[in-house]
């Protein structure tokens, strides 16, 4: 088990070899028994503090519950061990600003235990005496040459969910204005089509953009307020409604075309072809802001 110093530690038991582990803003002293974000120290209890340490000195490993369990409960301790847990993990994930739906640093495998996926880098400062604590994550090496957290998955550094998720609300809003833009000005987009379409052409056309829109809007909506209330489950329903979503977004990408008499086929081709991407930034968004099933589990 992972001993921190406190104030009632004697002489002997503070003269520990320092180990610093660092990650992201935050790095863990463990002979001072502190977790300092910027270099300020965060309250944090001591068995979240165990937590933490465990789970970096094993870092990218699974650490299961059954040795939490071992290591911050001996077997003579009457206690809801679930409960605590899970309390206690809480209080970690609350000090480091995470979140167990879409986790930076403590990642829960559901009914396994937790591991730690951010990149870590251990300092350590030798002395004469190197026991007890500072042996504790002897075998922690830097695993980037950064302190930047990797998404697990995309490989690329997760940014503030924040970000993504107001990213990701402009693009629905963005296809909104399209929908509510042309049920409004139907009569033109059939008036446009009349120049190259046949009549028949240019009706399904407009009836296309009438039923399209219709469908889109309160699929827009719903989309919108999912992220504004920050629904936890967005991630699992949007990656099932995609096809869908593709195809929609795949339809609407060519009406920059009716606008080519205004803004040219150069213009019209550009648009499109950004049009034709934003379906898959949007799943990339969902993928940073909300993991995939399986991923929360346990709290």
């Amino acid at each position: 088990m992972l001993n921190y110093a406190r104030p009632s530690m004697s002489a002997s038991q503070t003269n520990n070899t320092g180990k610093i582990a660092r990650f992201g803003v935050f790095e863990l002293d463990l002979a001072a028994g502190e977790l300092r974000k910027n270099g300020v120290k965060l309250r944090l209890q001591e068995q979240p503090l165990q937590i933490l340490a465990l789970l970096l000195e094993r870092a990218g490993s699974v650490v299961t519950r059954e040795e939490l369990r071992q290591k911050l409960w001996p077997a003579d301790t009457f206690v809801d061990f679930d409960h605590s847990l899970n309390t206690a993990v809480n209080k970690l994930r609350e000090a480091l600003g995470d979140s167990a739906s879409s986790p930076r640093y403590v990642e829960t495998l559901a009914r396994r235990g937790y591991r730690f996926i951010a990149p870590v880098q251990a300092s350590v400062e030798t002395s004469a005496t190197s026991t007890g604590s500072g042996q504790a994550l002897a075998s922690l090496a830097p695993r980037e040459d950064s302190a930047v957290a990797l998404h697990p998955d995309l490989e690329v550094p997760i940014p503030r969910r924040s970000l993504t998720r107001g990213l990701f609300a402009l693009i629905q809003a963005m296809y909104l204005i399209f929908y509510v833009s042309a049920l409004f000005r139907v009569h033109t987009v059939q008036a446009i089509a009349d120049n190259f379409l046949p009549p028949w052409g240019a009706t399904t056309l407009a009836g296309t953009v009438m039923v399209t829109a219709g469908v889109g809007i309160p699929l827009r909506c719903y989309l919108i307020s999912a992220v504004a209330f920050d629904y936890r489950r967005l991630g699992e329903k949007f990656l099932r409604v995609f096809p869908f979503v593709l195809a929609l977004d795949q339809l609407w990408a060519v009406a920059p075309f009716l606008l080519m008499q205004k803004i040219g086929i150069g213009g019209a081709f550009a648009a499109t072809a950004a049009l034709l991407y934003v379906p898959f930034s949007e799943r990339t968004l969902i993928r940073l802001a909300y993991r995939e099933p399986g991923a929360a589990g346990l709290h």
